[in-house]
């Protein structure tokens, strides 16, 4: 497809100068436009600070801000069915949209609702001085390679305090501000964490890798106050937030829907209701859920294995397109006449797997049209750095995104 003929395809609204470049797809003997090039800023950080909420394989604020702003209008509904930690829909209420988001996962809501209600931060403080400091007590689980017993103490008074707060039903906002931060802040690479250095805070390593990293580092575990960085955090996370966007978060929460639910069935979710679709699903085997979640799990009460058992992890292709086919139908179902489905892909096997080419034909036969794929493709970052990943290489620093509409 040359360049003339792309510009003319339906896609070519995301692009309306001569930048990026076009190509075409060949699925199922249908031409699709392909647009690449760098649509957000590689640069980390530049998005609102209430986003700084480390989780695995989660994708930047920029990438649904993209479709939001070109796709919907204010006070329409956005929807991520694979919420992860709540990106699309935190971005989607500071745009003044409404909000539904779902995982399997119930730490998707924990670390994602919390946030389009941001607290006073001096009632945080005080409400972190009503906590107990101790007296929880063991529960047999052995988190001293993480860390200081007086750190560990604070830990599990705390964890005990929000546990029984919510299972009397009296948590309120500020409770689960406090649980939202203290379950991002549990482990990590740098003294803004609880626990002694570890993996970054995307991930948790086991019990015994920990002991194998503080044997090779020579390091203990040192005091770390949990009351005075989680309030640190508090701050960071609301530093920058304009009146605004707190009216425009409030204003969702009032309606949001957090599920949690197996995406092929979503009930709470009414025909035609969606404008906006942004998400991207479990990659096949990618990424170990149940590894990365257990400790925070452990913090919220929660099954870590049970919870994983409930993800699509499928290691072969066929598998994962038949779940993700119903998936596309229950999408099909929400969205509205005129809606759309942005599907963020990646790159799956260092790019040898281009998950698109199962993708489109799904939409497709759930009754979307297909209107073709961004690529998103970045500079060297520092995510990258950290993982030791070449740039551009493993799909680190790029995105892909399929794109359709209802007709």
């Amino acid at each position: 497809m040359g360049s003339a003929a792309a510009k003319g395809h339906s896609l070519a609204f995301f692009a309306p100068d001569e930048e990026g470049e076009w190509s075409e797809l060949r699925v199922a003997g249908t031409g699709y436009a392909v647009l690449t090039r760098e649509f957000w800023t590689a640069r980390q950080r530049q998005a609102a600070n209430l986003h700084e909420v480390s989780y695995r394989a989660c994708y930047k604020p920029q990438l649904p801000r993209l479709f939001i702003e070109k796709l919907t209008q204010a006070g329409e509904l956005v929807y991520d069915p694979f919420a992860g930690r709540g990106t699309t829909a935190v971005e989607a209420a500071l745009l003044g949209r409404r909000v539904a988001s779902n995982d399997i996962s119930p730490l998707s809501r924990v670390l994602a609702a919390p946030r389009l209600e941001p607290p006073d931060p001096e009632a945080v403080a005080r409400r972190l001085e009503r906590i107990p400091s101790g007296g929880a007590g063991s529960d047999g689980v052995d988190l001293s390679m993480f860390y200081h017993p007086d750190t560990e103490a604070e830990l599990r008074a705390l964890r005990a305090w929000l546990l029984e707060r919510e299972a009397d039903g009296l948590d309120d906002g500020v409770d689960r501000w406090i649980r939202m931060v203290a379950t991002n802040r549990l482990t990590g690479h740098s003294p803004g964490f609880f626990s002694v250095y570890t993996l970054p805070p995307n991930q948790a390593a086991s019990a015994a890798k920990q002991r194998v990293i503080n044997q090779k580092r020579g390091q203990t575990p040192p005091y770390r106050n949990t009351r005075e960085l989680i309030l640190k955090k508090t701050l960071q996370l609301l530093k920058g937030l304009t009146g605004p966007e707190r009216a425009n978060l409030l204003d969702a929460a009032g309606s949001a829907r957090f599920l949690t639910r197996d995406a092929r069935r979503t009930p709470e979710l009414e025909d035609g209701s969606v404008a906006l679709t942004v998400t991207s699903p479990p990659f096949l085997d990618v990424v170990q859920y149940a590894g990365d979640n257990w400790l925070r799990c452990w913090f919220n009460g929660l099954d870590a294995l049970a919870v994983a058992d409930g993800i699509t992890m499928s290691r072969k292709l066929d598998a994962w397109v038949a779940v993700m086919t119903e998936v596309f139908r229950e999408l099909h179902r929400v969205t509205r006449p005129g809606g759309h489905v942005a599907f963020e892909v990646g790159e799956i096997q260092r790019g040898t797997l281009r998950l698109e080419e199962a993708v489109l034909p799904m939409g497709t036969a759930a009754g979307f049209a297909g209107l073709g794929v961004l690529v998103n493709r970045q500079a060297f970052t520092k995510t990258a750095h950290i993982w030791g990943v070449d740039n551009n290489a493993a799909g680190t620093n790029s995105n892909r995104i399929v794109i359709f509409r209802k007709r």
